[in-house]
């Protein structure tokens, strides 16, 4: 069956064309009668027909379309939602989205496209931007000249609208609760670590809470690689191994945390009377595994709904936001 097109909606309603787009893109600058907006919408209904919204984003150059780009650090790797934090974040922000009037199309990258490339071809009114540390990425995201908004990014490029947590305070958090447990052999688990970004910047506050206690950091219990559950689980199941456990573990985030603390477990370690365990994040994997695990919360969700705001906010001012931090006290630490 032939899709109704605007022409059959006209028909039937007996008004022109241009007065049922009128209706359908709700036109201030147009006085119509009620009836005949009625008479529009129900022939709309009787129909079935939808709007094409590809027609309407040429012609009002708006596409009520926001993008969320995700690095994705893994090549090849099925890692995007395996997370909670980016189920958590991405709730909120649809929602946000959503009650505004826009949808939210999300997007990691293939090898060799770029942010930009992806933001442009699907005409996007705006960009939330997950975890970005590269520079150049972040100047071609400028070129397009529509909002963008970095979410616990670190690229050093200016003119956009920020949200994050102080990263650095959170590791020195985490760290020194461990130290003020009477602790001193504290490991550090953690994703990639390059030369910034989230998981450097919460490396460096672990770093500044032991020096401050006289302790330096130690390579064998600085482990780096994958936030997933099957890497947490790896590593537990490796400093359970180690001749000289440590006493205590920093994990940078919860995922990570709740596959540690299984992987220690199986090799017969206790969590928290052989070694205690601090999370990240406070998602609701930390109050469901056992047992419950302590971890510095961020309101992962807060993020969210302030990014989309920032985009459809008229307030062009550019925006810093940084949420605070807390130390949520549980079972996984002694």
């Amino acid at each position: 069956m032939k899709r109704p097109g605007l022409k059959d909606v006209a028909e039937m309603a007996g008004v022109s064309i241009a007065t049922v787009s009128y209706v359908i893109n709700n036109t201030p600058s147009q006085s119509l009668s009620t009836e005949t907006i009625k008479r529009v919408n129900d022939a709309i209904k009787e129909l079935g027909y939808i709007p094409n919204l590809a027609a309407r984003t040429l012609v009002n150059n708006k596409s009520n379309l926001l993008g969320v780009l995700i690095p994705q650090t893994e090549s090849g790797k099925e890692l995007m939602f395996s997370n909670p934090f980016y189920g958590d974040f991405m709730s909120a922000a649809e929602y946000t989205a959503r009650k505004s009037g826009y949808h939210i199309m999300i997007s990691g990258a293939d090898s060799g496209q770029s942010y930009a490339e992806v933001a442009r071809t699907r005409g996007l009114d705006g960009v939330i931007v997950v975890g970005m540390n590269d520079d150049e990425e972040c100047r071609q995201l400028k070129s397009l000249n529509i909002p963008v908004v970095l979410v616990d990014s670190y690229c050093e490029a200016s003119g956009f609208h920020r949200v994050s947590v102080d990263d650095m305070k959170g590791g020195y958090m985490a760290t020194k609760y461990l130290l003020e447990k009477g602790l001193r052999k504290i490991a550090h688990v953690t994703g990639h670590v390059n030369d910034r970004g989230v998981n450097f910047l919460r490396y460096k506050g672990y770093e500044k809470a032991l020096g401050e206690y006289g302790l330096s950091t130690k390579e064998s219990l600085l482990l780096s690689g994958e936030v997933s559950f099957e890497y947490g689980c790896k590593m537990g199941e490796h400093l359970a191994g180690l001749a000289e456990r440590p006493d205590g573990v920093f994990v940078c985030a919860d995922i990570l945390a709740v596959g540690l603390c299984m992987g220690l477990r199986g090799r017969g370690v206790r969590v928290p009377t052989d070694i205690s365990v601090i999370g990240f994040d406070d998602s609701l994997l930390s109050r469901t595994c056992d047992p419950p695990l302590t971890t510095i919360h961020q309101d992962v969700a807060a993020k969210g709904t302030e990014a989309v705001k920032l985009l459809i906010n008229e307030n062009h001012a550019l925006q810093n936001k940084v949420f605070p931090l807390t130390l949520v006290e549980r079972g996984s630490v002694r």
